[in-house]
């Protein structure tokens, strides 16, 4: 029944990895698409694994513990993060994730994007169920690639939850942007859960776990200065050229144009910008002079 414990008395050990760059995308989908209107909230969303790991575990919530958290994510190096202006956002967030015990991962990220960071993951989370024996580990993930993951978690006897979210939403061009969780590790998971259904659900609208799991930092302040909660100078313009990573925009007061980091993409992912794309964006400045920040398809 719900309430019992494990017949050898021991907790039910919980180890949860993150695919950073997901997370973040569907952090923002909620914060810029969903009518919540607001960021995923990490000690939350623990809450929530916990609950539903003593619920699939058949033992009681006190009894099931976070034992390890990871995050990777592919990372600026520190001098190109102070000229985007990023320093001070991505220590706030080490912040959030120290505060939380998770443990963070990065990569070097290449001008095409993240290298490597799916099969660090798997090693890292394959490795420490080894030597720490989770008995759940927690995926936050959505790729296939961590199909042979789930399938040698299930050799060590160690069940896998995924944690998958499938959304749709018009950018500002009217073109459809879809994020849909591989069904393959849906499949093998011991524990699926796609968490948009689940979020949605109208039954569990005055739920506590999915109404915590969600911060109370609003759309509306989103575009606020870190410091003092001012906002950047925002325009609107259309790309200009696109390339290896970086791109301008071409200003519609007729400015001139403005010079903008793939890791400034706000909204999406940079790949997914073309050249003629209308987008908004907030000036900023970096040791080359005035540039774009929070570029949004717009």
């Amino acid at each position: 029944m719900f309430d019992s414990i494990r017949p050898d008395g021991k907790l039910t050990r919980i180890g949860i990895f993150y695919d950073g760059n997901y997370f973040y995308h569907v952090s923002n989908y909620y914060l810029y698409h969903h009518e919540r209107k607001a960021r995923i909230h990490l000690g939350g969303l623990h809450q929530f694994v916990i609950a539903e790991a003593a619920r699939a575990e058949d033992c009681i919530a006190r009894h099931c513990r976070i034992v390890d958290a990871h995050y990777f994510r592919g990372r600026l190096n520190a001098q190109e993060a102070q000229t985007r202006n990023l320093l001070y956002r991505e220590r706030v967030f080490d912040e959030i994730l120290m505060r939380e015990g998770v443990v963070t991962h990065y990569l070097p990220l290449a001008p095409s994007g993240e290298k490597g960071i799916d099969v660090w993951l798997a090693l890292e989370a394959f490795e420490l169920a080894i030597y720490k024996r989770f008995d759940v580990i927690v995926l936050v993930a959505a790729d296939g690639d961590y199909l042979p993951l789930i399938r040698k978690m299930n050799t060590l006897g160690t069940r896998v939850m995924v944690l998958g979210w499938d959304f749709s939403y018009m950018d500002g061009n009217g073109r459809k942007r879809e994020t849909r969780t591989s069904q393959s590790i849906l499949d093998e998971a011991t524990y699926p859960i796609r968490m948009s259904t689940v979020i949605d659900d109208h039954s569990r609208q005055q739920d506590p776990l999915i109404e915590n799991m969600f911060t109370r930092y609003k759309a509306k302040d989103a575009a606020a200065g870190t410091e003092g909660g001012n906002r950047a100078p925002s325009g609107e313009g259309k790309i200009q050229s696109l390339k290896d990573g970086f791109g301008f925009i071409t200003p519609d007061d007729g400015s001139s144009n403005l010079f903008f980091h793939h890791s400034e993409v706000a909204e999406g992912d940079f790949n997914d910008l073309a050249e003629g794309d209308g987008v908004t964006f907030e000036t900023g400045r970096n040791e080359k002079g005035v540039c774009a920040t929070q570029v949004k398809p717009g």
